[in-house]
């Protein structure tokens, strides 16, 4: 009884406000203010700079490598060179994983070499056997147990190419589930074809796990046309491939979230998040994945930090380079454990991690008394060819840890329709970023942070009560 009795008041608890809200307003200078931010950013080259300056002078960011530790003094120094007031650093501890070689070989009398990188997480280790090729991770699930002993399984799904990028959710999964659905059914080895929308012979890497109970297995993704080559291959008969991985973890490593902030007119304790994530894979150099997005929040900061004290927002920007978001979101995760007791003091985040193509649609997940103030973000936003949107999909991946206790959440959405040509690949590389597009999102964020941190009134961000178990 005692417990059923706590359930309804707790529930009573956030059906009932103790007290109505007021609206949450944007006032017309404010508005104003964000056209001339909005006209500047589209001028402006700091967005381009800084991406330039990151894949150049560091690279390849693989979290725990040593590119990893240059990356974090890299980004301290930008941070203070674009003239943030405040920079500090907060450590994140994960698991190391490191790539060394990779290769894999048709035998017999088709003999070949396969273009192959190794999934992240897998473990190292040479492995031959007869390919079984599955058309999906669903097919694949559905072996019989043993059925695959002495073998090496294939998955042969065709990732679908979209603006949104909905097709990666199944393609993700291919990679991340496929090699414990593999072991289960008794198989030495996994190949899958990369999840990607590309034609080249680029095999995009990526982060799997295994199952706690299993023994992991060497796992990789093949190019796109040498897994059309591989399901051919298997078409004509028994086809045997060998497989040689040189990968493993090897202990722990703590790297850093780096933070810069631009302090607020009146409200400096308060603050507006955005960001992207300082960590990369190691084929290309992370220039879409993600340095486009640490470029983008950067400037978007710098630029309303170069605002007169007296014309900047309310609130501060706080703009986050996260940590190994690759491998696990241990950035985002660490930061939202730090600041969980700071929920209320974040009146709204949002990341840039979908590449550099502009972006076409804004929405916020808000309360009601926010909406008012979320469509005049949206009407600031139109001029750059952005429609407003009732129903947002997330903040990003790093914010999501955040946003799921109590954060609230704004999207800005990135054309992708060519994100997963380049995604994970040693494609993702400077030159796929069009600078006028990079400065179109630029201008956007700049907008959506300098309204939201200057906004009369809040966004929603409070803690979220926990569900009673009955």
């Amino acid at each position: 009884m005692r417990r059923t009795l706590l359930a309804a008041a707790l529930s009573l608890l956030v059906a009932l406000p103790l007290q109505a809200q007021q609206p949450t307003r944007i006032d017309d200078t404010a508005m104003a203010q964000a056209a001339t931010l909005r006209e500047r950013a589209l001028a402006d080259d700091t967005g381009w700079k800084v991406v330039e300056s990151l894949t150049t002078e560091v690279g390849p960011r693989l979290a725990g490598s040593e590119a990893d530790a240059r990356a974090v003094e890299w980004a301290k120094a930008k941070f203070k060179a674009l003239g943030y007031d405040k920079v500090w650093t907060e450590p994140v501890t994960f698991p190391k994983w490191e790539r060394r070689s990779e290769s894999a070989r048709v035998l017999g009398a088709s003999a070949q070499a396969l273009h192959v990188t190794a999934l992240g997480g897998s473990p190292g280790g040479r492995v031959e056997g007869e390919v079984v090729r599955f058309a999906s991770l669903d097919d694949l699930q559905k072996a019989v147990p043993g059925s695959l002993a002495g073998k090496i399984a294939f998955v042969d799904y065709r990732m679908e190419r979209a603006r949104d990028g909905r097709g990666y959710g199944p393609g993700g999964r291919v990679r991340s589930a496929g090699p414990s659905a593999a072991i289960k059914a008794g198989a030495i080895g996994y190949v899958m074809r990369s999840a990607g929308t590309d034609s080249h012979r680029n095999p995009h890497t990526g982060m799997t796990r295994f199952d706690e109970s299993l023994t992991p297995i060497p796992s990789a993704a093949l190019s796109l046309p040498d897994a059309d080559q591989l399901a051919r291959l298997t078409a004509l008969g028994a086809t045997r491939i060998s497989l040689q991985l040189d990968c493993g973890w090897d202990g722990e490593y703590t790297s850093q979230n780096v933070i810069g902030e631009m302090t607020g007119r009146t409200k400096p304790h308060e603050v507006v998040v955005i960001g992207g994530h300082l960590d990369s894979w190691d084929l290309g150099t992370g220039a879409i994945d993600d340095g486009a997005g640490v470029a983008i929040s950067m400037a978007a900061g710098h630029l309303i930090g170069a605002l007169p004290q007296a014309k900047r927002p309310a609130r501060t920007i706080r703009v986050i380079a996260f940590a190994n978001e690759e491998q696990g979101l241990w950035g985002g995760r660490a930061y939202a454990q730090k600041h969980a007791a700071d929920i209320r003091k974040h009146q709204l985040g949002a990341e840039s991690d979908f590449g550099a193509g502009r972006i076409y649609a804004f929405a916020a997940k808000t309360p009601d008394y926010a909406k008012d103030a979320v469509a005049k973000i949206a009407q600031a936003l139109a001029p750059l060819g952005i429609e407003h949107r009732e129903d947002g999909d997330g903040c990003g991946p790093d914010l999501s840890p955040f946003n799921a206790i109590g954060m609230a959440c704004a999207g800005l959405s990135q054309d992708g329709t060519d994100y997963f040509d380049l995604h994970h690949t040693p494609d993702d590389t400077l030159d796929k970023i069009d600078p006028k597009a990079l400065a179109q999102n630029v201008a956007a964020y700049t907008v959506f942070a300098f309204l939201a941190a200057d906004a009369d009134g809040d966004f929603g961000s409070a803690p979220k009560v926990p569900e009673v178990r009955k």
